[in-house]
This record gives structure tokens, C-alpha cells and sequence, in this order.
């Protein structure tokens, strides 16, 4: 099994580019980052995983695409993601074409976790009314891989329109979220997979996940939990379920704190 990391990459936190290339070194297969373009000081959405008070990494978070390509730029091999990118709370245009400048400069490496996210009052100031943020997070996704995949790309919301550079991975794109009918349509339709948070309940979603993708004719989706917290056992059983990658949560800490926390990591990598 492949092992990625996720971390709030924040202006407190070990920088990107250091961490890229520690967990590259220390042969881990991916780095993704999370997205939060704000975080409106109302506080009327509660924390999502549960939490009295919203962690101080919320507000403080890097935007993604530019902090993934100063990884790029000092790395070879390690696969660059979003984990995840709020598509919803973004216009597809500019972001079709900053990922595929972002996937063409770093040899194909860009790897495009989406989710829907949870704090409405930060959707809202996107425009986007809360009930509707899936159906716009999807047509988003859509036209994005309209302009990434067409030389000549229409989508609704643009009139035919070239957009150049391609990108060399497609990229994959993976729906973060809890299991449901709905969140497998999604997969089903426009990703090559599902990010489970943690890991806790995949073997009861499988099944729902392949009727899901049998119904809309496509190959199983890949299933790689995301935000996981490793022990030897977890891993072991993630293998068993056929899971190829897992992608583990770094505490978002200094320099010091986060390489203790990579070479503790470090062992489960094979």
C-alpha cells in the first residue's frame, strides 16, 4: 500500500516546500492539501468534525494551488493533490487553467481532490446558496474537464473556448465525503474515486459504491481514506479490502514538531 500525507498547511506550520521534500525522501507517495478561502468571524456553522471551537488552522490556511507548486518546484516523484479543493466556492475557468499549468509543470503529478464543504456562512459569500453547493461543485468539476480534456471546450455557463496548456494526468479528480447515494452519483459520473475521511466504515460502503458505478457503466471506483491516523492494524485491514493508497494526517505544526511526527510515519512506509 502506497502512503500519502495531508496537512493544514498554514503560515505557522512547517513550510510546503521542506515538507514535499521530507515526505518525497522518506518515500511517501503524495501531499495533499486542504482549502478554506475564509472563515467569516460569525461562527454560526459549528466546527464539521465535532469540536467546541474551530481549530486555529481553519482560518489560517494556504491557498493550495499556489502553496502545491513550490512542492512541485522541489520535488521529482511525490504526487502533488488537493484534500480537498471546495469546488463550489470557486470560479472553473481560472481554476481549469491554474491546475493544468500546476499538473503540466510538475510532469504530470497533480492529483484533484474535490469536496463540497460544510461552513455556510463561507459558501454563502461565494454566492452559492448552501442546498445548491453540490449540484455547482459538480458543474464545475465538469467544466473543468471540459477545457482540461477538449481542444475546442463549451460548457454551460461559457461559449466554445480554447484554454491551453492541457495537462498531462487528466488530473484524477476524488470526491472527499461520507458514504450515501448521493455522494457515489457524484463519484460515479465525473471521478475516478472516492476519499473516504479516516477509514472508519468502508467495507459497509463498498458495496453501495460498485452498484453505484456498475449503474453508470464505468470500472469500481479507487477508495483511498483520507485523514487517516495509522497503527499497524489499520493498514493491515485497509490491505485486505484492496484499498492501494492511504493518505495519513500530519498535525499542522512547525518544522520540528511535523518531522518527528514524518519519521514516526516513516515506518509504515514499504
Amino acid at each position: 500500500m502506497r502512503l500519502g500525507l495531508t496537512m493544514f498547511a498554514t503560515d505557522r506550520s512547517m513550510p510546503v516546500h521542506e515538507l514535499a521534500r521530507a515526505a518525497e525522501e522518506r518515500g511517501f507517495s503524495s501531499l495533499f492539501l486542504p482549502e478554506h478561502t475564509h472563515i467569516p468571524v460569525s461562527r454560526r456553522t459549528p466546527p464539521a468534525n465535532g469540536d467546541a471551537e474551530l481549530a486555529e488552522e481553519y482560518k489560517r490556511t494556504l491557498d493550495p494551488l499556489v502553496a502545491l507548486s513550490f512542492a512541485a518546484a522541489v520535488t521529482e516523484r511525490i504526487r502533488l493533490g488537493t484534500g480537498i479543493l471546495l469546488a463550489a466556492q470557486r470560479e472553473p475557468i481560472v481554476t481549469a487553467k491554474a491546475l493544468a499549468t500546476l499538473d503540466r509543470l510538475s510532469g504530470g503529478r497533480v492529483v484533484v481532490g474535490v469536496g463540497f464543504g460544510w461552513n455556510v456562512e463561507e459558501i454563502a459569500n461565494h454566492g452559492v446558496p448552501y442546498r445548491s453547493r453540490r449540484e455547482v461543485a459538480r458543474r464545475n468539476v465538469l467544466a473543468m474537464q471540459a477545457l482540461w480534456r477538449d481542444d475546442v471546450a463549451a460548457f454551460d455557463g461559457f461559449e466554445p473556448s480554447w484554454s491551453w496548456p492541457k495537462p498531462i494526468s487528466g488530473p484524477p479528480v476524488y470526491v472527499g465525503g461520507a458514504a450515501g447515494p448521493k455522494l457515489f452519483a457524484h463519484v460515479a459520473e465525473y471521478a475516478e474515486g472516492w476519499m473516504p475521511i479516516g477509514g472508519k466504515g468502508i467495507r459497509t460502503a463498498l458495496p453501495a459504491l460498485r452498484e453505484a458505478c456498475e449503474k453508470a457503466g464505468r470500472p469500481m471506483a479507487r477508495v483511498v481514506p483520507f485523514g487517516t491516523l495509522p497503527t499497524q492494524e489499520k493498514l493491515d485491514y485497509l490491505a485486505e479490502l484492496g484499498i492501494e493508497e492511504t493518505v495519513l494526517a500530519l498535525a499542522s505544526v512547525p518544522t520540528d514538531a511535523a518531522l518527528r511526527q514524518l519519521d514516526a510515519y516513516a515506518r509504515f512506509v514499504r
